[in-house]
């Protein structure tokens, strides 16, 4: 397998490399069903020099809808960047819903936070508090080097037949025969090749954004 090969291969999102990708164009422009309020906060965080990191909108709906699918009512975050997933994930939810994101950037919190009604900020551990096996979905994008153990994790808070949904784990297709000097590549690599064989959880792997994981619990 070349390089070459792996570069054909679609890995986009709609907002940076995909924006001159005519396919993934006519995907968004006939799918995307967008709140204003989210489209409000893509701008916002168009904005950030980071913006590749955003989850793309055709991505973060297709969680809202599976959300929506298992009629989820918690749901967590880890890696929240400016929120734009996390409120779309939110939106999914019935009134009652509860969305925990995790964000350790003060400066990306404070981009988030006008774009949320009341938004209560708080720090302690879920599995200490007793809500292991209560949530319903959970979205991993984070620091790589701690997937695995956000993953083991993220296996004792969801409930039988919750989702667990992993970003880039394709890393624009550097998982393929991974560098020897690149660590990221070879950690999701070792990660994507466990799940595989992991019988805990149902499993697809899906060529959206960077590369999404959905992992059902059985």
């Amino acid at each position: 397998i070349t390089e070459k090969s792996i570069r054909r291969t679609s890995l986009s999102k709609s907002h940076s490399k995909g924006k001159d990708d005519l396919v993934l164009q006519y995907v968004v422009n006939n799918s995307l069903r967008e709140h204003p309020i989210l489209t409000k906060l893509r701008l916002r965080t168009l904005e950030d020099p980071w913006s590749i990191m955003m989850v793309a909108s055709e991505q973060a709906q297709l969680m809202a809808n599976l959300i929506k699918l298992i009629n989820g009512t918690k749901a967590i975050e880890i890696g929240m960047y400016t929120g734009y997933n996390a409120l779309s994930m939110a939106l999914a939810m019935p009134e009652n819903g509860c969305v925990v994101a995790c964000e350790i950037d003060d400066n990306y919190v404070n981009i988030a936070k006008p774009f949320f009604k009341e938004p209560s900020i708080k720090c302690y551990d879920l599995i200490a508090a007793g809500e292991a096996g209560t949530y319903d979905f959970v979205f991993i994008d984070a620091d790589k080097s701690n997937y695995d153990g956000y993953y083991e994790k993220s296996l004792e808070l969801i409930r039988k037949g919750g989702i667990i949904a992993i970003d880039n784990v394709l890393w624009s297709g550097k998982v393929v025969n991974p560098a020897s000097d690149d660590v990221t590549s070879q950690t999701l690599d070792a990660l994507n090749k466990k799940l595989h064989k992991d019988q805990r959880i149902e499993l697809s792997m899906l060529t959206v954004g960077d590369g999404l994981t959905i992992a059902i619990k059985r």
